[in-house]
């Protein structure tokens, strides 16, 4: 994606089987998890930069001595940060007490982090806070080890306001209004009101404070405490909860929206927003790792026992599209396969944009991102190459020479390297002017390999607000001279907010949105923007059921190709010479090539909760009084 966007948050979870003396005995360190959990997140590193968490649970430790531990950072490289100061208190441990190197009982007593309950969470943040009281895991602590919370999660909740009322209803008073807090503030209450009725029953069984602490333990029935704390959340997530006494769970919504999968063996039980994390990480085939389903949580009892249990039922599944275009790593087997297809079903669109001129036409990708795509346009480019070169040699049969034949057979795909990103230039100059001329040379570009005659095709994964298309890329590629400019992207035109993670809050900041405000312009029709303000502001006082995306009516009146031409236009400036064509993934063909994976909302206006319907609304209501905050 050449456009700045942000990820997705991942998570991970590692919760060992095993004594920690057997890891010692067969892996030669009791921190075989500590080690499993930053290969975990460094594996994950794509899915967040701007802060990282950590956090342990020993379990069956002795009263008075320490067993939670959290480090989180916001450092310019967390994960390294953080498992620097990890690496940093256990050497002083054991250096401070040599005794302590071959003694796996006396490190779990006295150094931190080394527990066998593991949580890590790695994130982008979404609303561009990156304080690190920001950063996952979030800690809500209690004398009463049943009672400490600590939460981590992949998700975003579109009725945050209505999630934070209803602690107030409950007499609560939140420190503040984010869904992070809420969430943790709900499941809170619940796990509070849970524990209180179980200690009265241990009591009426005759059971002391001290002896009530095991039943509690015991009998604690998180899938319950999950249902009624999620009953009326609306939004896309994967969180992982653990509870201080060694209970923990992975819950993911029931629309599928944010991914999470799962590995058990006898020694490690692992979750992870990616499936080549674990597989990677564990060294475990692709069919071992399953996915967590929508709606389910994966519950694991303090004594290791692992459930799986239904707390939404499920709704028609919408998991993220994008996830298989651009957010999770491609080393993922059906990914790389997807990705392949996005780029082979967009090929007739190509052939049209050039003429079928394979000949006089280069074939090339920006960002690296989109390599994959590019791979699978390459393949579909020479099943076409194919198919002209045997029309050729049919349709010369008669006076085919052995010269001609090799002239033919000789014609080859044009690929080529066009594009190198150097470092990411950091402004430091304020003059927009001069910030632009600086913008334009985050690219470097080959030269030599393009001809005047020549087509040059790129593809990208996603174009969300073609910024940096129209200050870099395109100056960049017409200084090659090429007659025409033909950029593909592998998804669709992405036209509505996404309110379910990722960093797309504002209608006015996507270029298709800016297209069709152009076209209305051109067309006379511009008081349809007027008229789609009052609609949605007929809604705001409706329950969320009865709301409808208005917003479509914008895009409405016209084709895929007018509002991918118009792109081509603002995107286009004065003075690049070489034409310049747009072609977009169609979502037919994005279902076809990801047939797993059907969210598409941000292509379609589609949302998959009720909630969508209002965040969409209300960004148009904030784009049309000018209001720069964000819908959701």
């Amino acid at each position: 994606m050449s456009d700045a966007l942000k990820h997705e948050c991942g998570i991970a979870l590692v919760r060992l089987l095993k004594p920690l003396e057997y890891y010692k005995e067969k892996y030669g360190t009791a921190f075989y998890g500590v080690n499993k959990m930053y290969l975990m997140m460094e594996k994950q590193h794509n899915r967040g930069q701007d802060g990282a968490g950590f956090a342990s649970i020993k379990l069956d430790v002795n009263p008075g001595e320490r067993y939670i531990s959290r480090v989180r950072s916001n450092a310019a490289q967390p994960i390294q940060d953080i498992f620097a100061q990890i690496n940093e208190r256990i050497n002083l441990e054991i250096t401070n007490h040599p005794e302590y190197k071959d003694d796996v009982a006396a490190q779990k007593r006295n150094i931190p982090y080394l527990g066998e309950l593991l949580l890590g969470h790695v994130r982008y943040g979404t609303f561009g806070i990156n304080s690190v009281e920001n950063v996952h895991p979030f800690l809500r602590q209690n004398n009463w080890m049943h009672r400490n919370l600590i939460i981590a999660g992949n998700f975003n909740m579109t009725n945050t306001n209505e999630l934070f009322d209803n602690l107030i209803k409950l007499g609560m008073h939140p420190k503040e209004k984010a869904d992070t807090v809420t969430v943790m503030e709900k499941i809170g209450h619940f796990l509070d009101d849970a524990v209180r009725k179980l200690y009265k029953k241990a009591k009426a069984k005759g059971l002391n404070k001290q002896e009530a602490s095991p039943y509690i333990a015991e009998h604690l029935n998180l899938a319950k405490i999950l249902r009624k704390s999620a009953a009326n959340w609306d939004g896309g997530y994967a969180m992982a909860g653990l509870l201080g006494h060694g209970d923990s769970f992975v819950l993911r919504d029931p629309a599928g929206i944010r991914p999470a999968y799962y590995y058990q063996d006898d020694e490690v039980i692992v979750v992870a927003s990616e499936r080549p994390a674990i597989q990677t990480v564990f060294n475990v085939p692709f069919e071992e790792v399953k996915e967590l389903e929508p709606g389910n949580a994966l519950i694991i009892k303090k004594d290791g026992s692992m459930n799986l249990s239904e707390i939404l039922a499920p709704l028609e599944r919408r998991s993220c599209s994008f996830e298989r275009i651009y957010f999770s790593r491609g080393s993922d087997a059906e990914i790389y396969q997807e990705r392949k297809m996005l780029g082979k079903l967009i090929m007739p669109k190509i052939l049209e944009a050039i003429n079928f001129d394979t000949e006089n036409s280069v074939f090339s990708f920006i960002p690296n991102t989109a390599e994959t795509s590019f791979y699978g346009m390459l393949e579909a480019a020479q099943d076409e190459l194919n198919k002209q070169k045997n029309e050729a040699i049919l349709n010369e049969k008669e006076s085919l020479t052995a010269e001609r034949l090799q002239q033919i057979q000789a014609h080859k795909i044009r690929t080529e390297k066009i594009a190198i990103k150097d470092v990411k230039l950091r402004t430091f100059i304020t003059d927009d002017s001069s910030r632009d001329d600086l913008v334009a040379h985050v690219y470097d570009v080959t030269y030599g390999v393009v001809k005047p005659e020549d087509n040059l095709v790129i593809i990208d994964d996603s174009i969300v607000r073609g910024t940096t298309l129209k200050k870099s890329i395109l100056k960049m590629l017409d200084r090659l001279h090429p007659k025409q400019i033909v950029v593909v992207s592998s998804a669709p035109q992405i036209r509505y907010p996404d309110c379910y993670g990722i960093d797309m809050a504002r209608l006015e900041h996507l270029v298709a949105f800016q297209a069709a405000l152009e076209l209305h312009k051109d067309r006379g029709t511009y008081s349809i923007v007027e008229e789609i303000y009052h609609k949605c502001k007929e809604q705001v006082t409706l329950e969320d059921a009865s709301v409808i995306n208005h917003v479509k009516k914008l895009y409405a009146p016209f084709t895929n190709e007018e509002i991918s031409d118009k792109i081509a236009e603002i995107i286009s400036q004065e003075n690049i010479k070489a034409k310049v064509k747009l072609i977009f993934q169609s979502v037919d063909d994005l279902h076809k090539a990801c047939p797993k994976n059907l969210g598409d909302w941000y292509f379609t206006g589609n949302y998959p909760t009720a909630g969508g319907n209002r965040v969409v609304n209300r960004a148009y209501i904030n784009f049309y009084e000018g209001n720069s905050e964000r819908a959701y």
